[in-house]
């Protein structure tokens, strides 16, 4: 029986999706919830695994084609097990072969390589590594044609002897005078990335304000009750959770920070649904902490492992990543000293915090050496005066120097 593979039904917010690579070739098997395709989607990658244990016949949908909902992807044939003869069952006897067929009848081995068979004059001699073109990944193919490199005169270092990309661009950089170069198809999340970003920059009118933080306050409150926190709650005691009730506290004190653009209207939130910035090896991605005002220290830390470990395995679903009222975004983890954190439309404002530096500073008159870190509020001024932004930073920076005011909600 034949099977027709096709796309799932995608979110309203999602009018398509890429197809992103094929784990399986027509004519290999696979087995029943065996991932059979990736679609890449705006947002995430979706799986989509085999129905059924079977053989793919056929692939509609090629790598790098656009699809949409319910539109067929491939087709597979339903795998039958053979029944076993009976034991009692003796096999048909052959009938008597002339003595001089016997001895001259052999068993036929078909070369790995007929290139290879060719070259030799013997299937015998066929080196195990030797492939053709078709077994080798997409990826590598499309180098091989872009650059007119014979893929037989590349030294395979892959699994049975593949061309890996590595292989490729070892063998373009010393045929090639030094001068390699890659050409990568952008990937659907890259390319909603950077849309999104130019039309941030060409809607909004983007200014950005500083201050400092002193952490002190902070790391010795880690530092005291790291082990004990991880003892009544099972997680560790970060950075981010710091940040997040400040900036919570510092929105009820400035809720235009906390609004939005739509047309001509301004909309006020209720409820702060918090976006944490996470970097995966498929690009940005900002999932939501939804009333974030509710929670305290540990559910935000078990909040931010959650959606964190989701985004970089690849399971964070897109309803994961939608909405959302103030983003955070922490380049500090990469060593950035100072930058401007680009808007999340439709947010309004977005908090970027960067490297923790030991810094001489002046306190009550003595120079002391503090850990200090420079913040920073990117802001829509269409919406979001100087004043705000500069107040609201004011207010982060006092709830961080002294965690006391968040417990006190002053």
């Amino acid at each position: 029986m034949t099977i027709d593979i096709k796309v799932p039904v995608l979110p309203e917010s999602v009018e398509d999706a890429t197809v992103a690579g094929w784990h399986k070739k027509p004519g290999d098997s696979i087995r029943r919830d065996e991932n059979l395709v990736d679609l890449e989607t705006d947002k995430v990658v979706l799986e989509v695994p085999a129905p059924i244990d079977g053989i793919l016949v056929a692939i509609e949908a090629a790598e790098g084609e656009t699809v949409t909902s319910n539109q067929l992807l491939a087709t597979l044939e339903e795998s039958v097990a053979e029944a076993a003869p009976a034991p009692e069952e003796a096999p048909e006897e052959a009938p008597e072969k002339a003595p001089e067929q016997a001895q001259t009848k052999q068993p036929v081995v078909a070369p790995k390589s007929n290139t290879a068979a060719r070259a030799t004059g013997s299937s015998d001699d066929v080196s195990p590594d030797s492939q053709d073109d078709s077994s080798h990944s997409p990826a590598v193919r499309r180098m091989a044609a872009e650059e007119d490199v014979d893929l037989s005169q590349v030294q395979g270092t892959g699994r049975g002897g593949r061309v890996t990309k590595t292989d490729m661009l070892e063998y373009i950089k010393v045929e090639g005078a030094g001068r390699p170069e890659e050409r990568v198809r952008m990937t659907r999340l890259r390319s909603v990335i950077a849309r999104r970003m130019k039309d941030a920059q060409n809607t909004a009118a983007i200014l950005t304000s500083f201050n400092e933080v002193d952490l002190k306050a902070i790391m010795e409150l880690r530092g005291r009750y790291k082990e004990t926190f991880i003892e009544h709650h099972g997680i560790k005691l970060g950075l981010m959770s710091f940040f997040v009730r400040a900036c919570i506290e510092a929105l009820r004190k400035f809720p235009v920070v906390n609004a939005s653009i739509e047309g001509d209207e301004l909309v006020y939130h209720g409820y702060q649904d918090i976006g944490i910035a996470v970097s995966t090896e498929r690009g940005l991605m900002v999932p939501i902490i939804r009333n974030a005002e509710s929670m305290g220290l540990a559910d935000i830390e078990r909040a931010i492992a959650h959606y964190a470990g989701k985004a970089r395995d690849g399971s964070i679903a897109i309803e994961d990543l939608q909405g959302g009222t103030f983003s955070i975004t922490n380049g500090g983890i990469f060593g950035s000293l100072l930058s401007t954190p680009l808007l999340n439309p439709p947010q309004s404002a977005i908090l970027g915090m960067h490297n923790i530096k030991d810094r001489p500073v002046v306190i009550a008159g003595a120079i002391v050496v503090r850990p200090m870190m420079y913040i920073a509020l990117s802001y829509d001024h269409r919406l979001i005066d100087g004043k705000d932004s500069v107040q609201f930073l004011i207010a982060v920076k006092d709830a961080l120097e002294d965690p006391a005011r968040m417990l006190l909600n002053i």
